[in-house]
């Protein structure tokens, strides 16, 4: 049975003076199955009825649905025999069906059509959504500083299990490894993934082994980013989980993620069996070659990218609390009916930059793959700049990097337009009583954010600075926001609840 819930017309480019409108009624009868049609014009006032094409001679119930069509809207692309068409959807089981009507225009305005449908089953179902790939977490790979490389017993042969905390859920999943910044291969002989019950221990009835390209065992070359074949998972929104791999040779040099604010633990030897015990292992709160886990999900479905430095990437927030502010964003949205599907990633690394120094590659240099090739993107959020300002030698040096971070967003703007992602700029917090502070930095931070308000630039607008500046002195973070971080850069755990809750969900509908 062809159902016609909710279609759609999908080609919108006007025609003028047709003068007709009319329904086209869908009629299922008892024994057979056929179409028939209404048009009525507007200039002519009778109405007539036929049956446009059988579609089956097999018993269905009776059901009759209306198909309202509009023909002042048809597709220059599409022609019949050099007449415009008019193309609608029916949605029909779980597809989705093309019917095209070519609209002849005679003398008296009469209107013929063309109609072709598939009939596949005999009982109405509710449409299912085509689906993709969506991001429910990601962070930003680097190369691992010295000081942040795994503790003893490292990696090589030994065991490592990391804590992420996903956005949105899914029946079905992949996950993003990588070993880009890495000088030798990596290889991992198994991988797990099961739902963490908190610090290192595991739901062991849940425990999933990955695979890539049907095996167990990968390596990743050096320079190389790899992606998990998908895999059935009840993974719930806000649902931690614990990510085990069992790992063969790996590199000197590793490629991770050292701003995790979440406890990693490493054994020393294979520990990937179910009662595998990581209470005496060695613990780091850095993540190594994870980067990315997304959901299989409906088209209709999005992730936002969060683009920033450390007040993105949470320092100052509660170690294994997850509580950044792009954090706090995620459960708004998951709060909200209309945006409850919305992945969030953050993309933030400390100590960024965006035009040139600082750690991991520049904001320019990783924006292809932190924002880009991230999976169902369809919002950014740009949050970048405090760490290219703070390093500037006098107010020229300042102000030619002010109007270096707006030329560098701009170039974000296009290039995310030009895939249909949505951005939305953030103004840059305040710093006085931090090293960072000169008021010449400050002068260059306020022309940057009057830059980021005006209209014509962003799609939007979400102003940190107003929300944890102090109203007092507008160069200096509220100090509640800030207590605790001791730095007056970062925000601490109030600070951040405060940022996430400042943006409104209504962006993501």
């Amino acid at each position: 049975m062809i159902m016609t819930n909710k279609p759609s017309v999908f080609c919108k480019t006007p025609v003028k003076n047709l003068g007709v409108t009319g329904n086209l009624f869908l009629t299922i009868g008892t024994s057979k199955s056929y179409l028939k049609y209404r048009i009525v014009s507007t200039l002519f006032p009778r109405s007539e009825e036929r049956v446009v094409e059988r579609l089956s001679d097999d018993r269905v119930s009776p059901n009759e649905a209306i198909l309202p069509l509009a023909f002042g809207e048809y597709s220059p692309r599409l022609r019949y025999a050099g007449r415009p068409s008019l193309c609608l959807r029916l949605k029909e089981g779980k597809q989705l069906k093309a019917i095209s009507l070519t609209i002849g225009i005679m003398s008296l305005l009469l209107c013929t059509f063309t109609l072709t449908a598939f009939c596949k089953s005999h009982h109405p179902r509710k449409p299912a959504a085509e689906n993709g790939w969506v991001g429910t977490w990601g962070t930003a790979r680097q190369l691992v500083e010295p000081n942040n490389m795994p503790p003893n017993p490292g990696l090589t042969n030994n065991t490592l299990r990391q804590v992420v905390c996903v956005s949105i859920g899914g029946k079905k999943l992949r996950l993003r490894f990588s070993n880009e910044f890495s000088k030798s291969p990596v290889t991992m002989k198994i991988v797990q993934i099961a739902v963490s019950k908190g610090g290192s221990s595991i739901d062991p009835s849940t425990i999933k082994t990955l695979k890539f390209n049907g095996k167990t065992e990968v390596a990743m070359d050096a320079g190389s980013e790899i992606v998990s074949d998908a895999l059935s998972f009840n993974l719930k929104p806000r649902m931690e989980v614990a990510i085990t791999i069992s790992f063969g040779e790996t590199s000197a040099t590793v490629t991770g993620h050292p701003g995790s604010r979440t406890t990693s633990y490493i054994l020393a030897g294979d520990h990937t069996t179910p009662d595998a015990d990581f209470t005496d292992a060695a613990k780091t709160d850095h993540w190594y070659m994870i980067t990315g886990i997304d959901v299989e999900a409906p088209k209709s479905t999005g992730a936002v990218v969060v683009f920033g430095d450390s007040i993105t990437d949470g320092r100052g927030s509660g170690t294994n609390k997850q509580n950044r502010w792009p954090d706090i964003l995620a459960m708004s949205l998951l709060n909200n009916k209309s945006t409850k599907q919305t992945g969030v990633l953050n993309m933030g690394i400390g100590g960024n930059a965006v035009l040139k120094g600082g750690l991991g590659p520049t904001g320019l240099n990783r924006f292809e793959h932190d924002v880009l090739k991230q999976s169902g993107v369809r919002w950014l959020i740009v949050f970048e700049g405090v760490n290219d300002l703070g390093s500037t030698r006098d107010s020229t040096a300042a102000f030619d990097v002010a109007k270096g971070l707006i030329e560098a967003y701009g170039k974000m703007i296009a290039d995310a337009h030009a895939r249909g992602i949505k951005v939305y700029g953030a103004t840059i917090t305040p710093f006085k009583g931090n090293n960072y502070y000169r008021p010449y930095r400050d002068a260059a931070r306020n022309m940057i954010n009057d830059w980021i308000r005006a209209r014509g630039h962003f799609d939007a607008v979400i102003d940190f600075d107003k929300t944890v500046r102090d109203p007092n002195d507008a160069a200096s973070l509220l100090n509640e926001a800030q207590a605790g971080a001791n730095d007056h850069l970062h925000p601490n755990e109030l600070g951040y609840k405060m940022m996430g809750e400042a943006v409104d969900p209504a962006l993501f509908k």
